[in-house]
């Protein structure tokens, strides 16, 4: 998995949108959170991994933001994630999802960002 987050406007407020990708480019699943925390990672990863059709990822990929890495490393110690999880922290590995990003901004800046949580 290549996993990484980005904001986005709600209510003029920023909010942020932790999201998923496989080798493919193919999206896993998405959260949108308030923060941009441990919390919300550990949200993000507990929502992805009970998707049917998700399965424990070998690999995940991040950024280099460290609550990102504390998430992971708890859920491993806490048996959600396997322990054959690895972690890799190399921010040009990310490169596809990053890309993906701008697809997603292209699409909201014309909006001004959303009205709600609910219709993010």
């Amino acid at each position: 998995w290549r996993m990484d987050e980005t904001y986005l406007k709600i209510k003029g407020k920023n909010a942020y949108l932790y999201r998923a990708v496989d080798s493919a480019g193919n999206t896993i699943d998405f959260f949108v959170s308030e923060h941009r925390d441990k919390d919300a990672a550990k949200k993000f990863f507990k929502k992805a991994l009970k998707a049917i059709h998700n399965h424990q990822p070998r690999v995940i990929t991040t950024d280099k933001y460290a609550a990102t890495e504390v998430a992971i490393c708890e859920m491993i110690y806490g048996g959600i994630l396997s322990v054959k999880a690895t972690i890799r922290q190399v921010k040009y590995l990310n490169n596809i999802i990053e890309q993906d990003h701008r697809f997603i901004k292209r699409k909201v800046k014309p909006m001004l960002g959303f009205a709600s949580f609910e219709t993010a």
